[in-house]
């Protein structure tokens, strides 16, 4: 697995929820805030979205994309205009009257924040990412393809749907990381020494490293790797696969029934005790407790 990949599927719960908005007139509608994160379509039409808190207000156009990775509260209206009119998502009909009609694919990811990547940390409460020709063509595909797919009549809708979902999220991340101007894990992943230490470490969490062996899976000294990755990831790189193997570790408790000695092997421990000695030193709590309290 890669950097990206490993930060979503850690964070990744169940599957998203989506909800097809057509509207025109006047209209105006609120979003309460989740604990998952939000995202919206314009498959037609355009339209506001003006974040909780006096954010700035976005316009947003046919075929624009905004993520909301932290679930922040927001209206959607035709205007930025009072929003004190707003009705409640759920309560939305389709208002009588002329006007040019909006669509919009509405929808949800469930995220398990207990254990949230830096990657996925650093997201800004809004990301939007406009339609623009020649800009970002595989998440275009990825929007083209949930407007075809949104008749639940065609064949294999069903599974269609929540599939290009999760591709949209990727897609908008991907998106978001070529565009960044403030972040590190934009600068970490285009470090070649930082990226192919982290490539090693994911590929194999379980392996017996040790910052030397780390070093010539880089092709670097011992030093040079400790002070770009440390300088870049903010932490050392052994305390990083610390982290990032207990971060397995809850990810299968709370996902799986897997005996707790094939989740300590898989996270790298060498017996059950070992996990659940670093794992409540790290979470407050044992292992067993863990997974009773996450559903696992």
């Amino acid at each position: 697995m890669d950097v990206v990949s490993d930060a979503i599927s850690a964070v990744r719960t169940g599957q998203p929820s989506s909800n097809r908005l057509l509207v025109n007139g006047s209209w105006c509608t609120r979003l309460a805030p989740y604990e998952g994160a939000g995202f919206h379509v314009v498959l037609a039409g355009g339209c506001w979205l003006l974040p909780d808190g006096g954010g700035e207000a976005v316009t947003l156009g046919a075929g624009d994309v905004v993520l909301l990775p932290h679930g922040a509260g927001h209206v959607l209206a035709d205007s930025p205009g009072d929003t004190a009119r707003a009705v409640p998502f759920e309560e939305m009909r389709r208002p009588a009257g002329g006007g040019r009609a909006v669509e919009l694919l509405c929808g949800k990811y469930r995220l398990d924040r207990s254990r949230t990547h830096p990657l996925m940390a650093e997201l800004p409460e809004v990301v939007h990412l406009p339609n623009r020709v020649g800009l970002h063509p595989e998440l275009r595909s990825a929007v083209d393809l949930l407007a075809n797919e949104l008749d639940e009549r065609r064949p294999g809708a069903c599974l269609a749907l929540p599939s290009l979902l999760d591709l949209l999220l990727i897609y908008m991340v991907r998106a978001w990381m070529s565009e960044a101007e403030t972040g590190s894990w934009p600068s970490v992943l285009n470090d070649p020494v930082t990226t192919a230490a982290l490539r090693a470490l994911h590929s194999d969490p379980a392996a017996p490293w040790t910052n030397d062996r780390l070093a010539a899976a880089a092709g670097v000294s011992r030093a040079t790797l400790a002070r770009r990755f440390t300088a870049l990831v903010g932490r050392a790189p052994m305390a990083y696969l610390t982290w990032w193997r207990l971060t397995l570790a809850a990810t299968r408790l709370r996902d799986t029934d897997a005996p707790l000695a094939a989740v300590a092997r898989e996270a790298g421990y060498g017996s059950p005790y070992a996990l659940s000695h670093a794992f409540s030193r790290e979470f407050g709590v044992t292992p067993g407790k863990y997974r009773v309290s996450r559903g696992g």
